[in-house]
């Protein structure tokens, strides 16, 4: 309890960030059709959100060393004030993008600073505890980030300018904390092959991972309302997603212990293709099939990025996890870049149905990538333990390094 009380104030930060920049994606999407933006644009805001996350990534460690961790949080903060404050006097999908940049900046910089601040009071002691709280508060915001939606009116001032105040407010917990600020980490080197030398599987799965993720929650919302969703149904829908995938991290975490990851994967993506065909047929016939398969689609998608993170440092050294951990979230910044573009130009072509057809074929790939790496090698008798990986921040891999080397 007493280490959870020492960090409050960065728990409360988690909460606050996830609040503001989890609205913002089904917003924008429900705002941008609102305001009669074509499809194309809608999806290019999502795509923007994560080209910002991404320079985010690669930026913000390197920022901490110039100005400190204060600084640099009080910054990323700003930015994605301004950009959230700025979508109403500019109603314009080009300058949308370009404000959605800002706020993805905000996200990767504002994750960066929280996480080598826990990564610099955390002992191997409390480690566990301390991740446990972090990850519940993670997904418990993320969660209710989505609920929000069935509050926030569309293309609407005071809905953008609730989430400004949260961004902002994402400030007050940090500054008047008493803590000392921590050394500055060192950052990561950006090694993308590393990755793809060690595991092509898991390079193969992030990827994937960010094609069902990214898409589903940038682009969602229009698939709601093609089927009749309203706004706070459409909030229902997406937290259903996100609901799945934190019931499923046990589960699944126990399988990927216990039994080849490869095949997890493979089982996993194929529950996946099953829960993509049974949206695409059943999904908007009523509201509790479009709950249901939500769950479901996220139950089998959102534990990929975690089982694949763990059978990739299956095949690498101690010193290697933070570089290789940061070589992921490279790929998944990739697939999360292109996926939301690439699914609000298929839907635009080929209807509603297309977003499920475009993450079902993802799966097929990985299905069968999959089973061709299975007769390339064996399996490892010597595994790393399962990590429940967020998608955060390159620093995310220092705080999960001592956890792996567990055995």
């Amino acid at each position: 309890m007493r280490i959870l009380i020492s960090l409050a104030a960065l728990l409360l930060s988690v909460i606050l960030l996830q609040l503001s920049s989890g609205g913002l994606g089904p917003l924008d999407a429900l705002s941008g059709f609102e305001l009669n933006f074509t499809t194309a644009q809608i999806g290019l805001l999502g795509s923007a959100h994560f080209v910002g996350f991404f320079i985010g990534c690669w930026w913000a460690p390197r920022l901490l060393g110039t100005v400190g961790h204060s600084r640099a949080f009080a910054a990323f903060a700003a930015t994605g004030a301004i950009g959230l404050l700025a979508h109403m006097l500019i109603i314009d999908p080009t300058a949308w993008a370009v404000m959605r940049i800002a706020t993805g900046l905000c996200v990767a910089g504002c994750y960066t600073v929280i996480e080598a601040w826990l990564q610099a009071k955390v002992t191997n002691q409390t480690r566990g505890r301390t991740m446990g709280a972090y990850r519940a508060v993670d997904m418990g915001a993320s969660l209710a980030s989505q609920l929000m939606i069935s509050v926030l009116t569309p293309a609407s001032y005071v809905s953008y300018n609730i989430l400004a105040l949260l961004c902002c407010a994402t400030l007050i917990p940090l500054a008047l904390t008493k803590s000392r600020p921590p050394e500055t980490p060192k950052a990561p080197r950006l090694r993308p092959m590393l990755a793809v030398r060690n595991s092509p599987l898991a390079a193969a799965g992030v990827v994937v991972a960010a094609l069902s993720g990214a898409s589903f929650r940038m682009v969602g919302p229009i698939y709601g309302t093609a089927v009749g969703l309203k706004i706070d149904q459409i909030a229902y829908f997406l937290a259903a997603f996100v609901l799945g995938g934190a019931l499923a991290q046990i589960p699944i975490g126990w399988l990927a212990d216990k039994y080849d990851r490869r095949k997890v994967l493979i089982w996993l993506s194929v529950a996946a293709v099953m829960s993509c065909l049974a949206t695409i047929l059943i999904g908007g016939y009523s509201t509790t099939a479009s709950f249901l398969t939500a769950l479901f689609f996220g139950m089998t998608t959102f534990p990929i990025f975690s089982v694949a993170a763990a059978h990739a440092h299956d095949f690498v050294q101690t010193n290697e996890r933070v570089e290789l951990s940061a070589a992921l979230m490279f790929y998944y910044a990739l697939g999360a870049i292109a996926s939301p573009l690439l699914a609000s130009f298929l839907i635009n072509h080929f209807g509603p149905s297309a977003l499920f057809a475009l993450i079902a074929s993802g799966h097929v790939f990985l299905i069968i990538f999959g089973l061709s790496r299975m007769r390339v090698r064996p399996t490892r008798t010597g595994r790393t333990p399962y990590v429940y990986s967020p998608r955060t921040s390159f620093i995310i891999g220092r705080l999960l390094k001592r956890m792996r080397d567990k055995r």
